[in-house]
């Protein structure tokens, strides 16, 4: 389905973006994996795809960091040439009520989760504008479209990626490549596993399908749109959240 396709997932060494990547590879995109200090996770995220017959390269980069995104966007055009697919995933989270967060607390969040998308999609736009089947997939979260206790920096950038991915699915349109994001719910990840099961109970209180969802559930969702299927859909938010409204 994804034949011939380049795709980077960025923060995919591990949780979300490692399952997106492996999604694409086994349908045959070459994937670049983008890590920004876990090699060894980059590492086996690229054995995994490999041996499951895919193709795939690790890449450091600091998606903050715009010069740093601009040498391993070289590195991929090296490698593979250039990006089909676009999927920014890398996000961070500093955790605390508004009235103890500091300027660095908000600024360190902004920089990465909307900072990092700018870079990276700056960086690879001319690649996405000229691709016959150009895609980009950005992922938010439903703590953007709901809110979220003690989470005011995260969730101020995952709302700004609606405005953004709309604004450039309008700028795209006229090539034919699309801009879609992804709102996923709570996810059976690292960072899930860390909150404690009293308030891991009142989220599921909240999630009408009464589960939470696995990396498989969001993957799928991006590999759709990251395919030729979704080739009419653009500048839309796919909310996978199990029914939470919002």
């Amino acid at each position: 389905m994804l034949d011939g396709q380049t795709c980077l997932v960025t923060g995919s060494s591990r949780g979300i973006g490692r399952g997106i990547a492996e999604e694409l590879g086994r349908h045959g995109a070459d994937v670049v994996v983008n890590y920004r200090s876990s090699e060894a996770a980059a590492s086996e995220a690229v054995d995994t795809i490999e041996s499951e017959g895919g193709t795939a390269i690790a890449v450091q980069g600091d998606v903050a960091d715009y010069d740093d995104v601009a040498s391993m966007c070289d590195r991929i055009h090296d490698a593979f040439g250039p990006v089909d697919v676009l999927v920014n995933n890398a996000g961070i989270t500093i955790d605390k009520k508004f009235e103890n967060m500091t300027k660095e607390d908000w600024e360190t969040v902004v920089d990465v989760n909307l900072g990092g998308v700018f870079n990276c999609t700056h960086c690879l736009f001319e690649d996405i504008k000229a691709s016959e089947t150009g895609r980009l997939v950005n992922i938010s979260s439903v703590v953007g479209q709901q809110g979220n206790y003690g989470q005011a920096n995260y969730a101020t950038t995952k709302s700004g990626l609606f405005g953004f991915t709309r604004t450039l699915a309008l700028e795209l349109a006229s090539t034919g490549s699309t801009a879609n994001c992804v709102a996923p719910g709570f996810v059976e990840t690292d960072m899930l596993e860390d909150v404690p099961e009293r308030v891991q109970q009142k989220i599921l209180d909240r999630i009408p399908l009464n589960r939470f969802a696995t990396v498989d559930d969001i993957a799928g969702i991006v590999r759709f749109l990251a395919s030729p299927e979704s080739s009419y859909m653009t500048g839309q938010v796919l909310a996978v959240n199990g029914g939470m409204e919002w």
